[in-house]
């Protein structure tokens, strides 16, 4: 028979809340994108052409890898090895650092084509960039402490990161 405890998901629920909510938000944002991309096909398509499509397929492979870095973290550190655990963490920050420098780069040889679409563009990828920022800082803090709950905490928020720019990735790249 299952407990109440069995059936809740991993964590604080607090960081649940938390992640629902960011991924509203973002949801949201996608939505309208979507919608005035509607009004203006021809102006988003130009504006997308105008994107360096590897450069945000590298940082997808780059985040992708940072958050299975911080899942290996989490796994270390339950298991009572702490100082590996550490070393997985401060691994998947130095990709979340790498994947803000690549976006930086990228935003300085972005186009300024249609209005709307780069509006969505800078407003989304910046967006998520800030969270990226915010997780780099949590899963650094989390390297210091190694408190499991607090490593767990921050691993799902850097998920939820992931999960995010998967997301945008092709809709905003990708997606005609």
């Amino acid at each position: 028979m299952n407990t109440a405890a069995q059936r809740r998901p991993p964590g604080d629920l607090m960081i649940w809340v938390l992640i629902v909510l960011e991924v509203a938000v973002f949801a949201a944002g996608l939505l309208v994108f979507l919608a005035v991309r509607l009004t203006d096909p021809a102006g988003f398509a130009a504006g997308q052409d105008q994107l360096h499509r590897l450069s945000a397929g590298i940082n997808t492979v780059v985040l992708v890898t940072s958050g299975l870095l911080a899942a290996l973290a989490l796994r270390r550190v339950r298991a009572g090895q702490g100082r590996e655990g550490r070393w997985f963490l401060l691994a998947a920050a130095a990709l979340g650092v790498l994947f803000v420098v690549l976006k930086g780069v990228e935003y300085a040889h972005a186009g300024t084509g249609s209005e709307a679409f780069f509006t969505f563009y800078y407003l989304l990828t910046g967006f998520h960039a800030a969270h990226v920022v915010a997780g780099v800082v949590i899963l650094g803090l989390c390297a210091v402490t190694l408190n499991k709950d607090h490593v767990q905490a921050g691993a799902q928020f850097w998920h939820m990161v992931d999960l995010v720019w998967v997301i945008l990735f092709p809709i905003i790249y990708l997606l005609r």
